[in-house]
């Protein structure tokens, strides 16, 4: 083999150790890693040295998993956000805003926050500003109860356990038991609520966007400013936003 195949053949199964560990959605040991590369032992561990030298990989402190490092999922994001179906999505959010009237928004996970993928702006003077690439807490956002809704739930739990669930109002859910019940009950009417949660004066509702029955990819939501729309206002374009979801989907599955 010539060293340019070489280089090659390094670099594909570099790309095969970051597909496996962006698939799981949790960190992995390098065994499970193996078992689902079907390559050496030795060839892995040498590649998770390069990719954790190139802060492509992380490990946690004390242990032995790995996962994708915040500048892979910035790369993710990035991609998500300007390449291929983006417009199609845009579109899709651009038209939610003129129905309701409303800023608008595409969410995923990243990490333990919300990242917003695509963002609509209302026309309105009073709206609260942020940017694509911008991100929110899980535990009082409505995309982020959403998709932590949808997570396996060995992963939820974790999650659940270990979020910093800072006080951002006096809204804010902090009791992990009250937070894992909202959860349960998000999953189960594929609708999370912020009741002003994050900031006051601010509600919001979101639904996910799912690729199959049980997997959740993103989230589409809306949110207004109190004085000016009630819960009640939002929860009546649910249909809306469930339509643009599927819509959404599309995108993702193709």
């Amino acid at each position: 083999m010539t060293r340019s195949n070489q280089s090659n053949a390094a670099a594909v199964r570099a790309f095969r150790v970051l597909e496996a560990l962006a698939q799981a959605g949790e960190p992995l040991s390098m065994t499970d890693l193996v078992e689902a590369l079907g390559l050496p032992k030795q060839t892995v561990h040498r590649i998770l040295v390069q990719l954790t030298d190139a802060w492509l990989v992380t490990r946690g402190a004390g242990d032995r998993l790995y996962e994708c490092s915040p500048r892979v999922r910035a790369l993710a994001v990035n991609v998500l956000m300007h390449a291929g179906p983006a417009a199609a999505r845009h579109a899709l959010l651009e038209q939610l805003v003129a129905k309701i009237g409303e800023t608008c928004n595409l969410t995923m996970l990243a990490g333990n926050d919300v990242v917003y993928i695509d963002r609509v702006e209302t026309e309105w003077p009073l709206r609260m500003h942020l940017q694509p690439g911008s991100h929110v807490p899980l535990h009082c956002s409505a995309s982020g109860k959403v998709l932590l809704s949808f997570l396996p739930k060995e992963r939820r739990d974790r999650m659940i356990d270990t979020l910093p669930l800072h006080a951002y109002s006096e809204r804010t859910i902090i009791d992990r038991e009250r937070l894992r019940k909202e959860l349960t009950t998000t999953r189960k009417r594929m609708l999370a609520i912020n009741d002003q949660e994050h900031l006051q004066g601010l509600i919001a509702i979101a639904v996910p966007v799912m690729l199959d029955r049980n997997r959740a990819c993103a989230a589409i939501a809306v949110q207004a400013p109190v004085g000016r729309l009630t819960l009640d206002d939002l929860l009546a374009f649910v249909p809306d936003l469930r339509k643009v979801a599927e819509e959404t989907a599309e995108t993702f599955r193709a």
